[in-house]
């Protein structure tokens, strides 16, 4: 039975893997691109690292929750809405049951006996960072899901982290109220009092808290990442966290809250403390899951890959860098418009931060320039003629291991010493003669690089054959020496 099911496991596998999916329909395409992602999430939640980050955001909002609301209560009097953040507060925590109403009171008693003025200009300070720190952290944890290594500037982040402590709270429940206020009119009374339409209102109305919250995940996933997201891919991760919200909302309180009373068998007084962290958790792991379904919906380059720390060889970094400087030089000698990043990695069917490690190394060598700062897009950062592919090469090898260690620092012998020089002089040789512009409107080479290249090639194995003599006579030597 067990040999059974892990063959058909290992077929299913197989079929999501070598499935030729430009041959199907679009719906089968869309469902077959829909598994692949929901396995490769399955799987990255299976190895734990979305498991770390949502630990981690569990300890930091158990810091940062009471001065978040704080200023959130604080920002809300002002404009007279504060008194809806208990009842939001009740709505999220509305698995818990009992639970819930009584982590709410404390919570919002904490809240409303914090006296700002008897902080101090340091108690307000620690106040503020912890309430930075929590944004800062959901930040990082999602830009970790989306594999976005470049951390926005201080200013762009100084503007985001202020709408979304003071300028969210505000918005999110003046529409709350916006939404009491036209369900209550007498004309919104008047028209659900006709049929069918009363019966059609009251369905959405029945779907409006489902809707709010696969909005407000798509909000977060279109939002947080330090990058270009497509609607669609934040509306994917929305709609899957949307789900798991109110499934994991159903379990809650069907299987959790309805044994509270072994938790407090177990912690006692702590019992409340650990239910909440519990839902803490999964909330966040909800979170994380939804974002890391947009972002394989976005990039499905990055499907079957094994970790997100990749390594590129020396040989892939060399080929896709060559290629991007040919596209980015093809397309400004016609004078089309640069390939955003996002674009051009799908175009070379490589993970954008592959990409992205390229074409750090070429802009910081001098050979691109970037043209936008949101999504970048890249143009050629001198005149054609005077790059060569040596350069691109160069800025592609560099810095590598060698910023470490130098290659004169490791030993070598004479016959060693030879292959490289020889090497050297071929590679030196070919990529001087080479400009970026032949190679962006040209397919092929001339007869004269051809022709070095030929030598190179017939010089390198020269030297590997005169290595592997020698080396050959080396044991030939010291077996004579073992047996005498």
């Amino acid at each position: 039975m067990e040999s059974w099911w892990d063959n058909m496991r290992a077929a299913f596998i197989g079929t999501l893997g070598s499935a030729n999916v430009a041959a199907m329909s679009p719906r089968r395409r869309t469902l077959m691109h829909g598994v692949r992602v929901l396995r490769t999430v399955f799987r990255e939640v299976r190895d734990g690292q979305l498991s770390l980050r949502a630990m981690g955001l569990v300890y930091t909002t158990l810091l940062s929750l009471v001065p978040l609301l704080a200023v959130s209560f604080s920002v809300l009097k002002a404009f007279g809405v504060h008194n809806q953040l208990e009842g939001t507060l009740l709505g999220l925590l509305l698995p818990l049951g009992e639970q819930g109403i009584r982590i709410t009171d404390r919570i919002v008693g904490f809240v409303e006996n914090m006296n700002v003025r008897a902080l101090g200009s340091l108690g307000l300070a620690l106040l503020i960072y912890t309430v930075v720190s929590l944004v800062q952290k959901i930040d990082g944890a999602v830009n970790r899901t989306w594999r976005i290594r470049t951390p926005r500037g201080a200013v762009d982040r100084f503007s985001r982290y202020l709408s979304v402590i003071l300028v969210g709270p505000v918005l999110v429940f003046s529409a709350m109220g916006i939404g009491a206020s036209l369900m209550g009119s007498e004309t919104m009374q008047q028209l659900m009092a006709v049929e069918p339409f009363g019966e059609v209102i009251r369905f959405f109305v029945s779907l409006l808290p489902y809707i709010l919250v696969i909005a407000a995940f798509s909000f977060v996933y279109a939002y947080i990442p330090n990058t270009r997201v497509y609607l669609g891919a934040a509306l994917a991760g929305g709609i899957v966290a949307g789900l798991l919200w109110a499934t994991a909302g159903w379990a809650f309180a069907a299987f959790i809250v309805g044994s509270t009373s072994k938790w407090t068998a177990v912690y006692s007084s702590l019992a409340i403390l650990m239910v909440f962290m519990v839902w803490l958790y999964v909330g966040w792991m909800i979170l994380l899951v939804g974002a890391s379904v947009s972002f394989y919906t976005q990039n499905p380059h990055y499907i079957g890959v094994a970790t997100d720390e990749l390594q590129l060889g020396n040989r892939v970094s060399e080929q896709v860098g060559l290629q991007v400087m040919r596209i980015v030089a093809q397309r400004f000698v016609t004078g089309a418009t640069p390939l955003r990043q996002a674009k051009l990695a799908a175009e070379l069917k490589v993970p954008i931060d592959f990409l992205r490690e390229i074409t750090g190394k070429l802009v910081s060598h001098g050979l691109l320039t970037a043209v936008s700062a949101r999504e970048t897009a890249f143009v050629p950062a001198r005149d054609l003629q005077n790059i060569t592919v040596l350069e691109i090469l160069t800025a592609l090898r560099a810095p590598g291991a060698e910023a470490e260690m130098s290659a004169d620092a490791v030993p070598s012998d004479s016959a060693v010493a030879d292959v490289m020089k020889s090497l050297d002089e071929a590679y030196h040789l070919v990529g001087h003669s080479i400009t970026l512009r032949e190679l962006a409107v040209s397919d092929t080479v001339d007869d004269d690089e051809r022709v070095a290249q030929d030598d190179f090639d017939n010089e390198a194995s020269a030297e590997a054959s005169e290595l592997a003599d020698a080396q050959a006579s080396n044991s030939s030597v010291a077996s004579r020496r073992i047996g005498s």
